[in-house]
């Protein structure tokens, strides 16, 4: 398996933007798709298909991270002190935005006692300030194993690759609750969680497939994988011993099927666009990180203080218009924070 670097990285550029935007329009539909059986089907439908389609926004994020990075033979300390440096110290300014969000909103008070006050603080930093910010946490372990796993796939052959990437997705399936009663007593955990979509991104970025019509195979399959997680997701409302999440994990078979998918159909599309708009491209690429982490608080205020959410008419509409009103903002936000002094080091 070779390990050189993808050569084209105009259609990364393109799969980061897309993710970026799909994790917003994720976040606009849930509220809405948690109204189960207090909204019209039609409305409940539109969140369900509208969270199914985007479920691939953070696989595909740490399957990008596994394209670009995992080529590279690292130094260890080097590479934690360059890649937490830019990932920590703007994940904790904003948790401590978030912090300050959750006083404000009376979510939790502060009183004389500076001690416990402190200790809420470093609570809220402890497990997440806000619901978004558990994908930093997850990429932070995922960095401490970066130096190690691109020591294997730099030197493994494609069938070794390939074997991790069939055990991986077999242990995912395994494990899944409706087929746990053939889970066997073998601890697989090793294969398990996000390092897998590492190697599957390291791995489709690189390999140059050789398959008639393969874009619009994965184009099918990325509309099955749509209609897997919506429906499969109503299906399992009525069984309480099933989780009602369980189709919408990051890491569960559909979705695998649903980030390999647009990942694919990403790397096999090639957009001719005016060169203006690659340059917005890369201008909002470049504040990728500090919208991820802003988002949440744009998207609260535009609901507290303009009413603008799933509800500002029929949510087929709502949700992708409130989506590209967050995204916007937040790039304007962390574009001025990063214009004051030391500003760049937390507008991310």
């Amino acid at each position: 398996m070779s390990s050189t670097k993808p050569q084209n990285i105009d259609w990364i550029n393109n799969l980061r933007l897309i993710a970026l935007y799909a994790v917003i329009i994720l976040h606009c539909s849930s509220p809405l798709l948690m109204q189960y059986g207090k909204v019209s089907p039609a409305d409940w439908w539109t969140a369900d298909f509208l969270n199914a389609m985007v479920r691939f926004a953070v696989p595909v994020f740490v399957m990008i991270t596994g394209a670009l990075l995992l080529h590279r033979e690292y130094e260890i300390g080097d590479f934690l002190r360059k890649r937490l440096t830019r990932v920590v110290v703007p994940f904790l300014f904003w948790s401590l935005v978030y912090v300050w969000y959750s006083w404000y909103n009376e979510e939790i008070t502060f009183g004389n006692d500076a001690w416990g006050n402190m200790r809420q603080v470093l609570h809220l930093l402890k497990y997440g300030s806000s619901y978004h910010l558990w994908y930093v946490y997850m990429l932070i372990g995922l960095y401490f194993f970066i130096p190690v796993l691109s020591k294997f796939v730099r030197n493994a052959t494609e069938k070794e690759i390939l074997y991790f990437l069939i055990v991986w997705f077999a242990v995912m399936l395994i494990t899944q609750p409706y087929l746990s009663r053939y889970n066997p007593a073998v601890d697989m955990h090793y294969f398990a969680g996000f390092a897998g979509y590492l190697v599957l991104g390291h791995y489709l970025a690189l390999k140059d497939f050789s398959v008639k019509h393969l874009r619009s195979r994965m184009i099918m399959l990325f509309v099955f994988s749509i209609a897997l997680i919506a429906v499969g997701s109503w299906l399992v409302i009525p069984y309480q011993q099933w989780p009602g999440t369980m189709f919408y994990e990051p890491v569960n078979p559909a979705v695998v099927m649903l980030s390999t998918s647009i990942f694919m159909v990403v790397k096999l599309t090639i957009p001719k666009v005016p060169p203006i708009v690659t340059r917005i491209r890369d201008f909002a690429g470049g504040y990728n990180y500090g919208i991820y982490l802003s988002h949440a608080l744009v998207l609260y205020f535009l609901d507290d203080l303009f009413g603008i959410s799933y509800k500002l008419c029929t949510p087929i509409i709502a949700i992708p218009v409130t989506a590209l009103i967050c995204f916007l903002i937040s790039l304007l936000l962390v574009w001025i924070i990063s214009k004051i002094p030391f500003g760049r080091w937390v507008s991310g």
